[in-house]
């Protein structure tokens, strides 16, 4: 009976062909792992098989194959492939007629240039003749290209044909336990997928092998004027946004460079002396006396090599960016996991934010606070808040649930369910978020010294414009000081 049922469902699953999938159902099922089958239905009709059958993933995957080997051979019938090196022949032959000319005025005038104009004509010779030798080689490439098309396209059908019997019988293990997955065969779903793969096919194939045909295949057909119009759009926005708030930003901006300047007035105005001493005692105490060496060999470099003021300017600027996003960070982060209502209306800025290129970053934060370290510093803080967020939400959300119903059936308080439970248990994946927002902060102040943030940046920065390599690779292992330090005090409080 048990047999009899497998074949029923293995007849409502397959439709068509039930016996054959059956046989072979039973035969990849004799033994555990993968086991070689042949499909010789799908050898003859390739992807539009998987699409077919509703195996989207495996179509895609051979679509792409089929397609990259099927536009070989419309490249080596139908391509000019020795059309580009003709057009520079013709280039190089336009060149050549202008110096023949100018050798012709040359020999008239009896202008001391005449041999140069002549080495000039030689050189051109030869570039041209080497052109056509290209173009003609090129030419006739045309049935290897074929060739390598067709063994391509032989070879990826017969790999369709040996893992199709198999992806299928995945599924159908699949559609036992979900049976709201796709089963049978779907005429909506093959002709889908036979018109995806000759679009596909056929557009792509056309581009590479006659781009002189349809144009727009390669160019997207747009106006210039929208962008222009846009970009004109947002600039009067921020122009707008600027005049309304200026009070806003100005308060903003005055915050944070009081913040900036006390914490420049304790590393940079402290004594050098001072400061080894303190940072070498913090990293004993998080990390043991490894980090605490490494510490102070990382800070004996800095001032050895006169990076010591920059680079306590550069903690400064990481200092106040990361304050104020783990200050801010955590506190949304707890509230977002208490609301997932909340955090699914954040979770959306969160992505832009980590997703949008640094240095785009500073256009509107110059637009609306200027150039300069507060500037610096609302960059940066915008770069660097994500991962604390992300991970104060991921911390709380792994506590376990057993741990919060015993506390609450000692009478826990929500406070003291908050404190005393939840953030103990949360605190290594917090403090990785503090981490990687430590180090975010840090990469991010070096690429904010184009907006005149000092530091080491600035160091980096002058590096490439004058390609001074060697005093670039020297701020570079000044800011890997930097952030190694801040990384091994706290991994070593995470460790904690």
């Amino acid at each position: 009976m048990a047999t009899e049922s497998t074949d029923a469902l293995i007849s409502r699953f397959a439709g068509p062909g039930a016996a054959y999938y059956t046989r072979q159902f039973e035969r990849l099922g004799q033994a555990p792992g993968w086991r070689a089958s042949f499909n010789p239905v799908v050898a003859l009709v390739g992807p539009a098989w998987f699409a077919a059958r509703g195996l989207w993933g495996w179509f895609l995957t051979f679509l792409l194959l089929e397609g990259f080997a099927l536009v070989q051979v419309a490249i080596g019938v139908f391509g000019d492939r020795g059309r580009e090196q003709r057009e520079r022949a013709e280039s190089i032959l336009r060149t050549l007629g202008s110096r023949r000319q100018q050798i012709e005025e040359a020999i008239a005038s009896n202008s001391p240039s005449l041999d140069a104009l002549r080495r000039a004509a030689a050189s051109l010779e030869g570039a041209h003749a080497d052109a056509l030798r290209q173009a003609e080689a090129a030419s006739q490439s045309g049935l290897t290209l074929v060739v390598l098309g067709l063994v391509m396209l032989l070879a990826c059908r017969v790999l369709q044909a040996v893992v199709a019997n198999s992806a299928l019988e995945r599924r159908f293990i699949a559609w036992r336990s979900d049976p709201s997955l796709p089963h049978g065969l779907s005429a909506l779903r093959t002709l889908l997928g036979a018109a995806l793969l000759i679009g596909v096919v056929g557009l792509t194939g056309l581009r590479f092998a006659r781009p002189d045909l349809w144009v727009w295949l390669a160019d997207f057909p747009t106006d210039r004027g929208i962008r222009v119009g846009m970009g004109d759009g947002i600039k009067a926005w921020f122009e707008w946004a600027k005049r309304v708030g200026e009070g806003f930003f100005g308060g903003i901006t005055t915050a944070v460079r009081t913040l900036l300047d006390g914490l420049e007035t304790i590393f940079v105005g402290t004594p050098w002396p001072v400061v080894i001493a303190v940072v070498a005692l913090l990293a004993w105490l998080t990390g043991g006396a490894r980090v605490a060496i490494f510490s102070v060999a990382a800070l004996a470099y800095l001032g050895l090599f006169g990076f010591w003021q920059k680079a306590m300017t550069t903690i400064s600027l990481l200092g106040a960016a990361a304050m104020v996003a783990i200050a801010l960070g955590i506190p949304l982060g707890i509230y977002c996991a208490r609301r997932p209502r909340v955090f699914a209306a954040v979770r959306p800025i969160l992505d832009f934010m980590q997703s949008m290129p640094s240095f785009v970053y500073l256009i509107p934060v110059v637009a609306f606070f200027g150039a300069g370290k507060p500037a610096a510093i609302m960059a940066t803080l915008i770069f660097g808040s994500p991962p604390v967020v992300r991970m104060t939400v991921l911390g709380l959300q792994q506590v376990p649930e057993a741990v919060r119903e015993a506390a609450l059936a000692f009478g826990a308080s929500p406070r003291y369910m908050l404190f005393k439970v939840e953030l103990p248990l949360a605190a290594p994946t917090i403090m990785a978020g503090v981490n990687q927002t430590i180090l975010l902060c840090l990469a991010m102040v070096v690429v904010a010294s184009l907006i005149g943030a000092k530091g080491l940046g600035e160091d980096v920065l002058e590096a490439l414009q004058y390609a001074s390599e060697g005093q670039g690779i020297l701020a570079g292992l000044a800011i890997l000081c930097c952030a190694l330090i801040l990384d091994r005090i706290v991994q070593g409080q995470r460790r904690k």
